[in-house]
């Protein structure tokens, strides 16, 4: 269903509108609430108004269905209408919206998003929610296919009175103030106020009124504060207040006078911070403090960081940039669409789990979203400060002018010089020497400690990690190739990835690498189907072994680069949930032989005999002969035999040693020819 229709929460008030969208959003949302066309899609529909092209108001270009008003001339008349955007959105992999109509009249917005919802209901996915999103419908037609199957719809659709209906009474929709306007002149300024007018009042279209807006930090605010702001607003704007997308509130129509009593009132309740969508109001997502699917903290991040700006003085030409923070990849805390975004992530050193963030650069939410920014590779959380710092050290003493804005630096700058300053801030200390580093920010609980392990089990992490971070340079040289308008070989390092990191994960399973196309059928069958590995990011490997890469543009590059991104970062997340699982396994079976009464008991002679199944494993290399192994006895009965023969040299000094530390026992070893033959008995 429709998940309610947005707007800019300074429709009607901001002087750069085109025209006040608030009665069209209202409208619209009127109409398909309760539409039958609207009811029955596969997942959420969410649908943004925007009154300008340029500012971040709307996010008209992140939205299933976004409108920025625009004026056209149309025989000596100026007629009202909307640029029409659709298939837009953020997620783990974001989607810029294409553009449907330059030029949509406002007596066709109602009929022509009927319309949209009808297409939307008859192509969209409906068996696997990850892709019930209207992006994923745009991408598929194409956006010449989807206009062609909307204007259909549009034409089918019979008249309804209320498409038009609530145009005779735009001025329903019209906010009144509470008081007539005045000046602020000579009215007497408690202090901080010219600090917090500086940043957080602006002056209306209309003279006299100005728009306040309450910094909530972390987007918090106590029941207490909430009547306070409550008993505000019917003071000084009547009893109407908005939401800002940065997790603020509005207050609308304040008579100039009234600021500093309001200022003064909003101090009162601890509700006068200053600083409004600056540097220091940085957006988060709950992150794990809510949230199941949370990777990191991003409310402990972004409280950090706060902290740290406001006790340290911040370069004024760099305080209106924007930081935005997720606690995954699924962009709720929009890290996307900031100058500097993170996502939380993860990274497993010496045994322990540090908590990581990788770095989005190079986006922008001006331009209602504009421009997208691209992972440029992970970063401890305690380092975060001081990276920052570093790159916007940088970007003010290298713009090429004043009028170089940060994105702009960024992309001028490029990736691999960016991948070297990340690389100053790589090193962490060890579990031993500050056991901080492995506890997330704002958080108390350590991470588990990994057992010691046997030589097999050992080369077996080696190997998987090494798969692992050369996956992750693979997604490196994405980048610069993408930097580089390299499109095609951006797309082919992108899928090498995906192939080094699903590799990487069968090689748990035992399974060596043959070619691309067995590592893609094995994937499927032992993590995709098994639901190991989430579906969403799984897809994006069969996926690309089905697109041609030949016709590639810059953005479907950017969603490929991303799409690896993603499907890399969940492989280590994979592999860090089996190492931990594995951890807990031997955990379990220590404790239980610390528990154990000491005495032997005697085994059957019977029991020694039956054999319950045999593995031919000569010719397979180490850790592979391990892991096949230890496959094996895992779907065994506790107790029960196996036989395995194997090879001389390393894997006779390895295997028995891996799997004895695993907790099984080896009841007979004999040498057979060049080879060995092991009885092992399940151990728990």
């Amino acid at each position: 269903v429709v998940r309610n229709v947005t707007a800019c929460p300074l429709s009607g008030v901001c002087n750069d509108e085109t025209f006040d969208v608030t009665p069209y959003s209202k409208a619209l949302s009127s109409f398909l609430l309760g539409h039958p066309d609207s009811q029955d899609f596969g997942r959420k529909f969410k649908i943004s108004f925007s009154g300008c092209h340029d500012h971040a108001c709307g996010f008209a270009q992140m939205h299933d269905i976004g409108a920025v008003a625009v004026v056209k001339e149309v025989d000596d008349e100026k007629k009202r209408g909307f640029k029409m955007y659709v298939g837009g959105g953020l997620g783990a992999v974001p989607h810029r919206a294409k553009i449907l109509e330059e030029f949509l009249p406002v007596e066709e917005l109602l009929p022509v998003s009927q319309a949209m919802a009808k297409v939307f209901s008859r192509f969209g996915e409906r068996k696997n929610r990850n892709k019930a999103r209207m992006k994923f419908v745009v991408a598929k037609l194409g956006i010449d296919e989807f206009r062609r199957e909307v204007h259909a719809e549009r034409e089918k659709l019979r008249h309804d009175p209320a498409w038009t209906a609530y145009l005779d009474d735009l001025d329903e929709f019209d906010e009144s103030p509470l008081k007539p306007p005045t000046q602020l002149n000579g009215t007497k300024k408690p202090d901080g106020f010219h600090a917090w007018d500086a940043t957080n009042v602006k002056p209306q279209a209309q003279p006299g009124y100005a728009v306040v807006q309450v910094t909530l930090p972390l987007g918090d605010i106590t029941s207490n504060q909430t009547r306070g702001l409550a008993d505000i607003a019917r003071k000084y704007v009547k009893d109407t207040i908005r939401a800002t997308v940065e997790q603020n509130i509005i207050l609308r129509w304040v008579t100039m006078s009234d600021l500093p009593s309001v200022y003064s009132e909003l101090q009162a309740i601890g509700l006068a911070e200053g600083d409004a969508e600056r540097l220091t109001d940085i957006t988060a997502c709950p992150g794990t403090d809510s949230c199941k699917l949370g990777i990191s903290s991003s409310r402990g991040l972004a409280a950090s960081l706060r902290g740290h700006f406001l006790k340290n003085r911040v370069n004024e030409e760099i305080k209106d940039l924007r930081i935005k923070i997720s606690g995954c990849p699924n962009s709720c805390g929009a890290h996307h669409v900031a100058n500097i975004g993170f996502f939380g992530s993860s990274r497993r050193i010496q045994g322990h789990i540090a908590p990581y963030y990788q770095v989005i650069l190079g986006g922008h939410a001006t331009e209602n979203a504009g421009s997208y920014g691209l992972a440029a590779g992970k970063i401890h959380g305690e380092h975060i400060p001081q990276f920052i710092e570093h790159l916007t050290g940088r970007y003010l003493d290298e713009r090429t002018d004043e009028n170089e804005t940060f994105t702009s630096y960024i992309k001028r700058l490029g990736k691999p010089e960016i991948k070297s300053v990340l690389k100053q801030y790589d090193e962490i200390p060890s579990y031993e020497e500050d056991p901080s580093y492995y506890i997330d920010t704002g958080d108390s609980k350590e991470f588990k400690l990994q057992k010691g392990v046997g030589e097999c089990a050992g080369e077996l992490i080696e190997l998987v990690s090494f798969k692992l971070e050369e996956a992750d340079r693979l997604i490196y040289e994405a980048g610069v190739h993408l930097e580089d308008d390299e499109f095609e070989a951006s797309a082919a390092r992108s899928f090498e990835a995906m192939i080094h990191a699903a590799d990487g994960l069968l090689t748990t399973e035992g399974i060596q690498y043959i070619d691309d196309e067995t590592t893609v059928r094995e994937f499927r069958d032992r993590f995709f189907d098994t639901q190991i590995f989430f579906s969403a990011y799984g897809e994006y490997l069969f996926k690309a072994t089905e697109e041609n890469t030949s016709t590639f543009d810059e953005e479907l590059t950017h969603r490929r680069v991303e799409e690896a991104t993603l499907f890399v970062e969940q492989s280590h997340n994979v592999y860090g949930r089996m190492q931990i699982r594995q951890e807990e396994e031997n955990q379990a079976r220590g404790r239980k032989k610390r528990e154990a009464t000491p005495a032997r008991i005697p085994k059957p002679a019977a029991e020694a005999e039956a054999i319950v199944d045999s593995m031919d494993l000569k010719g397979v290399a180490c850790p592979f002969n391990y892991v096949q192994a230890k496959i094996r006895l895992e779907q065994m009965n506790l107790r029960e035999l196996l036989e395995i023969t194997i090879d001389d040299g390393e894997p006779i000094k390895n295997v028995p040693t891996s799997l004895t530390n695993d907790g099984h026992e080896i009841v007979d070893t004999k040498k057979v020819g060049q080879h060995y033959r092991l009885l092992i008995r399940k151990g728990e």
